[in-house]
């Protein structure tokens, strides 16, 4: 337990001289909140402190205790209160039979979409990093003997490696200068797990998907202040902050699993059973009640406990935890894992009442489904059907493989970048589709590098797709220098660390220096297309008009009132050569093209792109 994480008080107990630790959840709140009815959940290690409800009350006339609740584990406590309009910010404290508990009311930051909770949309592009793997800017917290896993080893891909927040706050400057505005970590939340057991080896929670403890950002990435401390700083630089966050499951090392205040907080099964991963039975009409309930009451695996999020204490705890999480930290936006296993009211609920507390909040989801239909489903869309979600936007995966479609098959009817042509015609199901994240490629996949043989013309395509089709782009860590790598045998193997990132390394590959040909060429191609990017008005609020692939080029603009921006990918064998006419709706009054990558300029006239080249032009 960490004082500035959660409160935690030594209470005397009325037996002799013995004591027991009480921590409340939240410790602290605001004034100024919409949010300002809560349901404080007190946890005692007295197994019997609360077998029958005692009295609670408030010392502060703005704080009013209007329910107290014992639950099935007499370990805790339920006191429901209000926050009144008149209460003020201090230190306040609740009395709890004989006892008193302190809890803090801090004023809401009045910057609250000004310079922080700002949101996330398509003017943004987004960095995807895992904080372990990625830079190592305080030695000191790579390990700590109390912790189930109390070793750091980069000699070993499955260990944690001792990256952390203060190694991504050092480098800052390096995606400003990227034309990166937004970056987004895998979870920062503790994960006091020990190695465990997938496949043939052990493995650690360095990726932070395996929650012990909501209230404390991990000490071996640097705690709560060190997030705080980064946030504040990102945001001094112009960059935004998304948090990974996980509603589904906790690591079985939680509270919620090993002292849980009801077994109903967590699906509960005779034996481990794995969820079908089918997102088609929550909106399959013919479905089975079984399928549906397995897809979302399964656990992910043995050592993560599924959450029962229609339990509406759960609920509400999480709830809770999320509105605390945005004002104590000011991040910009969420992404959601593993959205499609979680119970579907409980998730508009959350959007809902998030969106009440911080209209500027931004959340998009993943739900890594098998069709653009799916896809949309878990998202705001034009479907008239029973239920409907709210999350705003969802990561693209329809989108990501249509891409790599594009970049591994010869163009076929239904096959290479007619991939991309069939998917974007389906935007129409989306009520903003510019809200989607799109991507190339992500922690859990095989790198994009390898996954198109290291063809560097073909890479070009896909950053040229990635920095100007519709949506908010997503770049994953080290993408920008070619790293590679297949999930062969584990995911590790698209985790490496970031090379430079660890006082010592052999080579600095955040700079200049440290990058061979390819990989500098690689940088300053994705550099331009992002700065590019980030002063292009057609590119990130303007529409699309798409062309039906001809002999294997795909061509499309992004155009608004003040700029029109043209990208052909020549897939095919021949040169590609413009059409005047078949290309006159939006090519008219223009007469000459810029490579904004290159900086070279052609006649439209005769604009001709050779086969396998793919080119971004700004038409003049």
């Amino acid at each position: 337990m960490h004082l500035r994480n959660k409160i935690a008080i030594l209470l005397s107990l009325a037996i002799g001289t013995a004591t027991a630790q009480t921590t409340v959840y939240p410790a602290h709140w605001w004034t100024g909140m919409r949010h300002h009815s809560l349901k404080l959940l007190v946890r005692s290690h007295d197994s019997a402190l609360y077998a029958k409800a005692p009295r609670v009350s408030s010392s502060t006339p703005g704080i009013v205790v209007r329910k107290v609740e014992t639950l099935r584990n007499h370990r805790y406590l339920q006191v429901h209160v209000d926050i009144a309009p008149s209460a003020r910010p201090g230190r306040h404290q609740l009395r709890i039979g004989s006892r008193t508990i302190p809890f803090e009311l801090k004023p809401k930051d009045p910057t609250d979409g000004k310079s922080r909770i700002r949101g996330v949309d398509s003017r943004d592009l987004t960095y995807l990093l895992m904080p372990d793997r990625f830079a190592n800017g305080d030695p000191a917290n790579d390990a700590f003997p109390d912790l189930r896993d109390n070793q750091a080893d980069r000699n070993n891909k499955f260990a944690r490696h001792g990256g952390d927040l203060k190694g991504v706050e050092d480098r800052l400057d390096y995606f400003t200068d990227l034309g990166v505005t937004t970056l987004w970590f895998t979870p920062v939340t503790e994960n006091d797990m020990p190695r465990m057991h997938e496949g043939q080896w052990d493995m650690a929670g360095y990726h932070g998907y395996w929650f012990t403890e909501h209230y404390a950002v991990d000490r071996r990435l640097g705690g709560n202040n060190a997030y705080r401390s980064l946030v504040e700083k990102a945001h001094a630089k112009g960059l935004k902050i998304i948090q990974d966050a996980i509603y589904n499951h906790i690591g079985i090392h939680h509270w919620i699993q090993t002292d849980p205040p009801d077994n109903a907080w967590v699906n509960q099964w005779p034996s481990f059973t794995g969820p079908n991963h089918r997102e088609e039975t929550l909106m399959d009409p013919y479905a089975s009640r079984n399928d549906r309930e397995n897809m979302v009451k399964g656990w992910f695996t043995p050592h993560l406990p599924d959450l029962n999020l229609s339990n509406p204490d759960l609920a509400d705890y999480l709830i809770q935890h999320a509105i605390w999480s945005v004002e104590e930290f000011g991040f910009d936006g969420f992404r959601i894992d593993t959205y499609k296993y979680c119970d579907e009211p409980f998730l508009n609920r959350m959007n809902a009442e998030l969106l009440r507390e911080f209209p500027t909040l931004t959340t998009f989801v993943e739900a890594w489904a098998n069709t653009t239909v799916a896809n949309a489903y878990y998202v705001r869309n034009n479907f008239d059907i029973p239920f409907k979600h709210n999350a705003q936007g969802a990561i693209d995966f329809s989108l990501c493989f249509a891409c790599h479609a594009g970049m591994t098959q010869s163009p076929g009817w239904t096959d290479g970048v007619n991939r991309i042509y069939m998917t974007l015609a389906q935007d129409f199901i989306y009520k903003d589709p510019l809200k989607n994240c799109i991507f190339l490629d992500n922690h859990d996949m095989d790198r994009i590098f390898s996954t198109i043989g290291e063809d560097w013309n073909k890479m070009t395509w896909g950053l040229n797709w990635l920095m100007t089709l519709r949506g908010i782009p997503q770049l994953y860590y080290g993408t920008e220098i070619l790293m590679k790598n297949f999930k062969n045998p584990t995911d590790a193997e698209v985790r490496l660390d970031f090379p430079g990132g660890w006082p010592g390394d052999p080579v600095d590959k955040f700079k200049a220096s440290g990058r061979n040909t390819l990989e500098e060429k690689s940088f300053q191609y994705t550099r331009a297309l992002a700065r590019f990017r980030r002063s292009s008005s057609a590119l990130t609020t303007g529409r699309t008009m798409q062309y039906v692939v001809r002999d294997g080029a795909y061509v499309y603009f992004r155009y608004d009132d003040r700029q029109t921006v043209m990208v052909v990918t020549n897939t095919g064998r021949n040169a590609f050569k413009l059409d005047g006419k078949t290309y006159a709706e939006r090519t008219s009054g223009f007469t000459r093209a810029r490579n904004v990558v290159t900086g070279d300029v052609y006649d439209l006239a005769t604009l001709t792109v050779p086969p396998g080249a793919g080119w971004v032009m700004e038409l003049k």
